[in-house]
């Protein structure tokens, strides 16, 4: 194994500890892990696990090449062994109108205070990738023996780093304080910058980047070197901080930037999230994962149903309200009254009478099973509406000529799922209500039987194929930034600016790859104006990147958390939109998240936003 190249995915472990001088620093773990050549995730052998002193931290070529991954390790965001804190990047998309988190959530039953857990610990975590880096830039700089021109791509990947961080904080907080040396834990006292000088530290990281010479333009698809700093990921990125600033020249000229590196969108959205394609050239940075405890990816574990590998938790399901949102496949508007005439118009507690299965009298006797038939007759279902031998029939028409990207992303009522029944692959069907199995035919499981939801498919692993240990360890590597995303962010700016005709183009790039109708190809998809499109774009972001990590901050971006998650008769709903828990708007102080509590009593400086 070559130890030499930082982020290869099987390479090393490594972790970051507050040292005996009470300075951040990183302390590396480093597992020699050995892999076959015929297949760079096969994890053979982890055959030592040692420290590097904290005095010789830098002094080698070697030991600055896993100080530097060290840095990039930061990105797992208090991901730990076993994946018991569970705050990957997508994780945030539950407080969106996609993902619905199952259980109650502060930011969405207005119970949310500074003190709330979540506030600190991402604050902290996102520090730590700020002070990752700041000890990386000084140890590259003063002590590091590595060749001139690797330390300069070297600074330039960890200054990347540090931006990212920093954008991160400052998506969230709405400015903190800029700190970019290394410092003790007890010097943490600056006072917060605004969130204008915030962005501009983040431009200037980003443009350093961008000008270092040394610093590769773009990895060719499939290169081993994928996960690792390129200038189209620092174009992308400054891109995006430029939508915040509205500048939207500025942010054109960094998408055609990432386009002219040679980005491009992978043929089929359906396959782009597998390992087979996680190395093409739509993705511009992407989180390696490799199937080892603590370096691989949760999402088995919150997305997957108790049917699929490992027997998972459904912890986020799908909001109906953004399956709705999938158009019909000619790029009209789905409606579910041309499904079921007076659909829209009922109780939405009654409309459950459209998602029984058929023969559910029969089916359930025959399982012995009446309960589960009785305790739909005692809710007052009209089974006047009910047909025996159609109903799964009726409502699969709901999603059968639809934006191909929903049967992508979402297990559907009635669609089948390829899980595990013990150690064989089992095929199983999504139905309601629930009655496990009969005669060889196996509905699917999940970890709240009583109720129904919409499950996402995308990011589960089908079958037991993966060479994954258990359901905490994905390996198929997650992305960051992938062109699709910066695709329709040039399409906002340039919206933006009036130039609607040339927007809709860059829109309708995403929409060709998925299969919808283009815009302004039927008095459907003809596009009223700039208003019009800008509603239009923004939900087609939430069609295209649903559980990618992106939808949460655009809803804070453009402001419409409000109206997109806490609409009336919002929350935690079933498939037909009876409300399991319900949200309670906080108030407009929820787009910018409170300094924590814990923070302000150790750095007296820090001053609160707005309404906490």
């Amino acid at each position: 194994m070559n130890v030499m190249k930082p982020i290869r995915k099987f390479e090393i472990l490594k972790n970051h500890l507050f040292n005996k001088r009470n300075k951040w620093s990183i302390i590396i773990a480093v597992g020699l892990l050995s892999t076959a050549t015929s297949c760079k995730k096969d994890l053979l052998d982890a055959t030592s696990n040692t420290q590097v002193p904290e005095d010789k931290m830098w002094t080698t070529d070697n030991f600055t090449d896993l100080g530097v991954n060290g840095v990039y390790q930061a990105l797992r965001q208090g991901i730990s062994t076993g994946g018991t804190n569970h705050r990957e990047l997508y994780q945030y998309d539950r407080l969106s109108n996609t993902l619905i988190p199952r259980d109650a959530d502060p930011l969405l039953n207005a119970t949310a205070n500074p003190s709330t857990a979540i506030f600190g610990d991402v604050w902290r975590e996102l520090y730590e990738g700020v002070h990752r880096a700041n000890d990386a830039i000084y140890g590259i700089t003063n002590i590091s023996p590595s060749a001139a021109e690797k330390k300069a791509k070297l600074l330039a990947e960890v200054k990347f780093l540090r931006a990212f961080h920093y954008y991160r904080l400052n998506q969230l907080y709405r400015g903190v304080p800029i700190y970019d040396t290394p410092i003790s834990y007890n010097e943490a006292t600056k006072p917060r910058n605004t969130e204008q000088e915030v962005w501009t530290f983040i431009l200037k990281d980003l443009t350093d980047c961008i000008n270092e010479p040394n610093l590769p333009v773009k990895f060719p698809a499939g290169s081993s070197n994928f996960g690792r700093i390129t200038k189209s990921a620092a174009y992308a990125l400054r891109g995006k901080v430029y939508m915040y600033l509205q500048d939207w020249d500025k942010a054109i000229a960094d998408f055609q930037a990432v386009k002219d590196a040679g980005h491009k969108l992978f043929a089929d959205y359906k396959t782009l999230f597998t390992a087979a394609n996680e190395k093409s050239d739509e993705m511009i940075f992407s989180i390696q994962n490799i199937a080892v405890n603590g370096y691989g990816s949760t999402t088995q574990f919150y997305f997957g149903s108790r049917s699929a590998f490992g027997s998972n938790w459904d912890s986020y399901l799908v909001s109906p309200d953004f399956v709705d949102l999938y158009e019909n496949k000619d790029g009209s508007k789905f409606n579910w009254d041309d499904i079921i005439a007076g659909y829209n118009a009922m109780d939405p507690a009654k409309r459950e009478i459209y998602f029984v299965r058929n023969n559910v009298q029969q089916v359930a006797t025959a399982n012995n099973k009446p309960a589960k038939y009785n305790d739909l007759v005692a809710k007052g279902l009209d089974f006047g509406r009910y047909l025996n031998n159609g109903n799964e029939e009726r409502l699969k028409n709901a999603y059968a000529n639809r934006d191909p990207r929903l049967s992508a992303n979402i297990i559907l009522p009635y669609s089948t799922f390829v899980g595990m029944n013990g150690s064989a692959n089992q095929t199983f069907t999504s139905r309601w209500p629930h009655i496990e199995q009969l005669n060889n035919v196996f509905d699917l499981r999940t970890d709240i039987e009583s109720q129904f939801y919409y499950l996402p498919r995308k990011f589960v692993y089908e079958g037991g194929a993966p060479p994954i240990p258990n359901r905490t360890s994905g390996d198929i590597d997650y992305p960051v930034i992938r062109y699709a995303d910066v695709l329709l962010l040039w399409a906002e700016a340039l919206n933006e600016k009036g130039e609607t005709g040339t927007a809709a183009d860059k829109v309708n790039e995403v929409r060709a790859r998925a299969g919808v109708g283009l815009l302004n190809s039927s008095a459907a998809t003809t596009v009223a104006g700039k208003d019009d499109l800008r509603v239009r774009i923004q939900n087609e972001r939430r069609r295209e990147l649903f559980a990618e990590g992106v939808i949460y901050f655009d809803e804070l971006r453009w402001k419409t958390l409000k109206t997109q998650v806490f609409a009336a008769k919002s929350g935690n709903k079933q498939p037909w939109g009876a409300v399991v828990n319900p949200y309670t708007y906080l108030g407009d102080q929820l787009l910018v998240w409170p300094i924590p509590e814990t923070e302000r009593q150790r750095n007296t400086a820090l001053t609160q936003n707005t309404g906490w």
